[in-house]
């Protein structure tokens, strides 16, 4: 049976970018079922005290200016640092549940990590949003109309939760069983975990 990875993450979180663009790498090698765990990482912070590593200087420098450009690098991928960040997430966050259980969840993840951490638009502006996902074949207003409802909001609220209850402090956060991976550079524990599942 393959294994299944939990994915804990925010979209404004370049990290978290980093470790989902290195999960779909991983998915053209190795059978996974991935769950996708979207959570509101400010809320996140606040109950664990913790706080972003932007907001100590030399931690953040050392994470932007090193850190982030060596994974890329790595994984061969595109990354630009948002002019925006740090961004609210909370109604992105909202349609990533909403849209969670739908045939357009891939679409809509798509469309947002790209439009923050490849095209640095303003993800804040609703306006923006609006134009993002319509240029990637989304009912914006329909997804709008849903982030919304009380349903999506206790939804973000309950995964939120569940994942501070798991000792998520950050993002990304992935588990496999319940053994817990924090950080997108601990993506190499997970392909081995990954490569030993595959070979039986």
């Amino acid at each position: 049976m393959p294994l299944s990875i939990d994915f804990y993450f925010d979209f404004g979180s370049p990290a978290s970018y980093l470790a989902w663009l290195r999960l779909l790498q991983l998915k053209e090698r190795y059978p996974f079922e991935l769950n996708y765990k979207p959570m509101l990482l400010g809320a996140v912070f606040k109950a664990t005290h913790n706080a972003s590593p932007i907001t100590v200087p030399a931690k953040g420098g050392y994470m932007l200016k090193h850190d982030l450009p060596r994974f890329v690098k790595r994984y061969g991928v595109e990354f630009h640092l948002n002019p925006h960040f740090p961004i609210n997430t909370l109604q992105l966050m909202r349609g990533a549940c909403a849209t969670l259980q739908a045939c357009e969840f891939d679409r809509y993840c798509v469309a947002v990590f790209f439009a923050i951490w490849r095209d640095k638009q303003n993800m804040g502006d609703l306006a923006v949003v609006t134009d993002v996902l319509t240029a990637a074949g989304l009912d914006a207003a329909q997804i709008f109309a849903s982030t919304e409802q009380p349903a999506t909001k206790q939804a973000l609220i309950a995964l939120t939760e569940e994942a501070v209850q798991r000792g998520v402090f950050g993002a990304p956060t992935l588990f496999i069983g319940e053994e817990m991976f924090f950080g997108q550079d601990r993506m190499d524990f997970i392909q081995e975990r990954l490569a030993e599942a595959a070979a039986g």
